[in-house]
């Protein structure tokens, strides 16, 4: 089983001074000087966080980022004018947009040209029940329009031009 830690339990690297209580019972002036260099390593430098593109390469694999490659040159000129957040926003909104707006496109396509009808042999059917009537309904007794053989399963055939 794969560990985040190789092994070796978990522990915070602040000790017992991350607890506001621990740090009022008193500190040492070792401890203050522990504590006042902790706090300054976490502040970070101003060239940071880097942009490393071997990291970029090693965490993504090429088919994944020759389909983010579009979003990312498109929007690539915005980040200095939106920031680099609002821009990683805006793309990550737009990539999300266009697959749902390509996969409705897609799916009235397929419908529309995939039809189960005479001329193919698979496709999409769809078969609407007939309304129930009952006695004391207009229209009752409902006669069947399928009066030949023929008009069963006949899947549009009757309504074609050739």
């Amino acid at each position: 089983m794969a560990s985040d830690t190789g092994g070796v339990k978990p522990f915070s690297i602040q000790g017992r001074m991350a607890r506001e209580r621990e740090r009022l019972l008193g500190m040492s002036d070792k401890e203050r000087a522990w504590r006042r260099q902790w706090i300054k390593d976490q502040e970070l430098s101003p060239n940071e966080p880097r942009y490393v593109p071997e990291y970029y390469k090693e965490r993504y694999n090429p088919i994944r980022r020759a389909y983010k490659m579009p979003l990312d040159i498109a929007f690539k000129p915005l980040i200095p004018v939106l920031g680099e957040r609002n821009t990683y926003i805006c793309r990550w909104f737009t990539g999300k947009i266009l697959m749902i707006g390509f996969t409705i496109y897609a799916t009235a396509y397929y419908f529309k040209y995939n039809a189960n009808d005479w001329t193919r042999k698979g496709g999409w059917r769809v078969i609407s029940s007939k309304r129930a009537v009952v006695p004391g309904d207009p229209g009752y007794p409902r006669v069947s329009e399928r009066t030949k053989p023929e008009d069963y399963a006949a899947q549009g055939f009757k309504e074609s031009p050739i």
